[in-house]
């Protein structure tokens, strides 16, 4: 038992934090080390650099924004189909990008991963970081020129919005740790995944509202995670878009659960994965 009388033993818990914040530090800057060093290897070696990396994914949103509103004229919900057909492929395209990228972490860092300082989170965090930022800023000039262009009848609920971009990050690093670890163990889980990922532009609500579907299908199609990710960012656009079906807690359980086995396999089996 401590009496009030026992001197407080603040020296070592000086020495605990001063270690505590030296170990934060040290990790922030590998972390934007790493960035930079991405910035610098894969946005310096074409013109315009990082900024046509911005321009490419928003001319391409732009483009078949265009065509598809020119085919449907009348969007299931709102009056503007570029700006309906905007707020799903959006934040599909967040999780599509972080999955991807965050599953590639190990191969692109794979040198730096041999020195102590450098861990597999500081890698995945790197990449995850860079990408979050470029993905927003696609998305806001993206919808910046739809409003501006086409002004469409809606009003925005940013909290909501935030969330479902949450939602989609949360889903593509939870995947995209687990492919980390399942692309490098089973090489032809890459090309499948690439298969099995196609069709998620039809099923994932971009095109299509789940309420237009029949009821078997329907509930079917609420297992997708990313159903109820677009499902969100419709509801942060149209208050009258209600979406009961949406269930941020799913999305995010789902990519607790992929992230969390897929960080497992990976402090296990790494070394491994580094030899190969």
């Amino acid at each position: 038992m401590t009496s009030l009388t026992d001197p407080p033993d603040q020296p070592d818990q000086r020495r605990l934090r001063s270690v505590h914040k030296v170990g934060r530090l040290a990790t922030a800057r590998t972390v934007m080390a790493l960035i930079l060093r991405e910035m610098t290897s894969t946005y310096g070696r074409t013109p315009g650099g990082y900024l046509w990396t911005v321009l490419e994914p928003v001319a391409g949103i732009a483009v078949l924004t265009m065509i598809f509103s020119l085919m449907v004229r009348s969007p299931p919900v709102g009056n503007s189909f570029a700006l309906f057909y905007a707020t799903g492929l959006l934040p599909l395209t967040m999780f599509m990008t972080i999955s991807s990228k965050v599953a590639q972490s190990l191969g692109y860092s794979k040198q730096l991963l041999a020195y102590p300082r450098v861990t597999i989170m500081d890698a995945i965090l790197a990449r995850l970081i860079l990408n979050v930022m470029t993905q927003l800023l696609v998305g806001y000039i993206v919808l910046t020129g739809i409003v501006l262009h086409a002004q469409p009848d809606f009003r925005l609920i940013f909290p909501l919005a935030v969330l479902s971009y949450a939602m989609a990050i949360a889903a593509g690093l939870g995947m995209g740790i687990m492919n980390c670890y399942l692309f490098y163990q089973f090489p032809l889980w890459q090309s499948f995944w690439t298969i099995i990922t196609r069709p998620l532009f039809l099923v994932s609500g971009v095109i299509f509202i789940p309420e237009r579907f029949p009821p078997d299908i329907r509930d079917t199609l609420y297992y997708n995670p990313l159903v109820h990710v677009t499902g969100q960012m419709r509801r942060a656009f149209y208050p009258s878009y209600h979406g009961t079906y949406v269930t941020p807690g799913y999305v995010f359980a789902v990519a607790l659960i992929l992230g969390v086995i897929g960080l497992l396999f990976l402090w296990r089996y790494h070394r491994d994965i580094l030899e190969l």
